[in-house]
């Protein structure tokens, strides 16, 4: 969660390092998935510290920009660090908790199952491949990769595997260096 202008600043800087830009603004055409991260920060900033103004400028840049891209992240979900790889359909659940540096692809959902309380809670450095569907309430551990078109509805819980088909389930050990 971001309720300082340093949280802000960490967060916007994690995400930027993660994309891989090295500029200091996004270009004026273009750099859309960029802009639309700094708009999902600020808006969670503005909402967090109570500037009302400001909180509903960003909110607007934030739902317009993800109309465009074809992405639905509500804030307070994501930790810093956040990559999203392309436009196209991205659904993220509001109740759910993702940890530090997700790499996420077009086509991913992440929702409930039946109720607000059953939603994932996803560790840190977890790559999520297109169009996999994460259901229900379930634990992914750090580390992790997520095949494509994988459903996930239940937890693992070990750290450094690959997990990958329809229900998903674990494929192979990642070394260290992956």
């Amino acid at each position: 969660m971001i309720f300082t202008k340093h949280d802000l600043h960490h967060y916007l800087t994690q995400d930027k390092k993660a994309l891989a830009i090295t500029r200091r603004r996004p270009k004026w055409f273009g750099d859309d998935i960029w802009k639309y991260q700094r708009y999902l920060r600020k808006y969670e900033y503005y909402s967090n510290s109570g500037a009302t103004l400001r909180k509903w400028f960003y909110r607007y840049l934030h739902k317009k920009k993800g109309m465009q891209l074809g992405f639905d992240i509500p804030i307070g979900v994501f930790g810093p660090g956040l990559r999203i790889n392309h436009t196209g359909l991205l659904i993220v659940n509001k109740h759910a908790k993702i940890g530090a540096f997700c790499d996420i692809h077009q086509g991913v959902n992440i929702g409930q199952n039946h109720s607000e309380k059953d939603v994932p809670t996803i560790g840190d450095h977890v790559w999520i491949g297109p169009g996999a569907k994460l259901f229900g309430d379930i634990y992914i551990a750090n580390h992790i990769s997520i095949g494509a078109n994988a459903v996930v509805n239940h937890s693992f819980h070990e750290e450094q595997i690959v997990i990958a088909g329809v229900p998903a389930q674990k494929v192979k050990e990642k070394g260290p260096s992956s």
